[in-house]
């Protein structure tokens, strides 16, 4: 897989600028020889800084809030995280990521703010129940099996506190996944081809088509919920642009301009 090809890559580097020059654009789409692991560390602090705003969590609060991150890769966002909440846990697959991760918020944020958790079957979180004031994830669940995504969203509500909230992104469908879709099936299984599939997980464009392994429309995420148990309050999904959605009743449904065409988020809180 990619994300694995770009972990064995990030620990064979001693040096930042050269990680996310080799491996950044698996997070953020970044490209070009001159990057440096700042720049990369800045284009997490604005979206930290735009998302927190904008879905309306009050910096006061959030200063005495604990925070886990599902998918904090080699810590681009993590380390604004750690800039403004009491406590962040940065959780992800690969432990390689997370050794950088570490380094960059000693470089960036606020490491005595930090601890790590190694998501080692990709699916569960290793951490207590009702132990974090939020949970946040981003551009991560997509990149995950369709049940491994269902199953960290389940994680994601019983790890936060009763009252606490979940921040979610996940990948829905487009016109364009027509195509998209079984093109990015056709290069995951590709990746398997020995000694060839390793190569090709590393080259972007083979990235670009395999890496979004589920789509997840909301009704569905709302439906796995409610079949496990889960309880919400104050659910919203939000959307780049009004769209009807089906299996909704009684979800509001708002929008933001930073939220990109093929993505959604879900926010709530867990119900008490």
């Amino acid at each position: 897989m990619p994300w694995n090809a770009a972990g064995r890559a990030a620990e064979g580097r001693g040096d930042g600028d050269s990680v996310v020059r080799d491996t950044g654009w698996v997070f953020n789409n970044a490209t070009g020889s001159e990057l440096t692991l700042a720049e990369f560390v800045n284009s997490g602090e604005q979206e930290v800084g735009a998302y927190l705003e904008f879905f309306g969590f009050d910096p006061t609060e959030n200063e005495q809030r604990s925070l886990v991150e599902i998918g904090a890769g080699i810590g681009r966002m993590t380390a604004g995280f750690t800039r403004r909440f009491k406590s962040v846990v940065a959780a992800d697959l690969d432990a390689a990521f997370l050794e950088r991760c570490r380094e960059t918020v000693a470089r960036f944020g606020a490491p005595e703010r930090l601890s790590t958790s190694h998501v080692a079957d990709g699916r569960t979180l290793s951490l207590p129940d009702a132990s974090a004031d939020m949970v946040f994830s981003y551009i991560t669940l997509q990149h995950c099996e369709r049940a491994d995504a269902l199953a960290l969203t389940t994680e994601a509500l019983r790890v936060v506190k009763p009252g606490g909230h979940v921040v979610l992104n996940y990948r829905t469908w487009i016109p364009d996944d027509a195509v998209l879709f079984p093109a990015g099936a056709l290069v995951r299984a590709m990746w398997r081809i020995p000694k060839v599939g390793g190569w090709l997980a590393r080259q972007r464009w083979s990235t670009r088509l395999g890496w979004q392994a589920n789509r997840l429309a909301p009704r569905y995420v709302f439906e796995h919920l409610a079949a496990t148990g889960v309880r919400l309050d104050d659910a919203a999904v939000w959307l780049k642009s009004p769209r009807r959605l089906r299996g909704l009743d009684g979800v509001p449904v708002r929008t933001f301009i930073g939220v990109d065409r093929s993505h959604w988020w879900l926010i709530a809180r867990r119900a008490s």
